[in-house]
């Protein structure tokens, strides 16, 4: 089953997500802004990528975040993009967190 954040806090270069057992993970902004899945940045039929990272700013940051129904999210990126939705499925499977890692790697984060 896909989490469901019960927070989102924007930061200044960040994007955090608190998830339901308070798991908390943190996005650099300029990760999660490389990670989008829209037909600008990736192309639908191929899934290459379609966005050179050099156009995307070191300093880019979330301008606003809103909710797309029960299962995203919509950025408003500081580079003028705003189209993409990171699904909450997304951005579990991205989440930062040493804990996630770990899972990722079939291994444990230490406690």
């Amino acid at each position: 089953m896909t989490p469901i954040p019960q927070h989102i806090h924007r930061g200044e270069r960040e994007v955090v997500l608190t998830w339901d057992d308070n798991h908390e993970g943190t996005f650099p902004a300029r990760q999660l802004r490389l990670a989008c899945q829209c037909a600008h940045c990736v192309d639908e039929m191929t899934g290459k990528p379609l966005l050179d990272p050099a156009a995307v700013p070191q300093d880019v940051a979330a301008r606003s975040i809103g909710l797309v129904g029960n299962y995203a999210i919509r950025i408003d990126w500081s580079d003028g993009h705003a189209t993409g939705i990171y699904t909450y499925e997304l951005l579990a499977a991205l989440c930062p967190c040493d804990r996630c890692k770990a899972e990722r790697q079939g291994g444990r984060a230490e406690e």
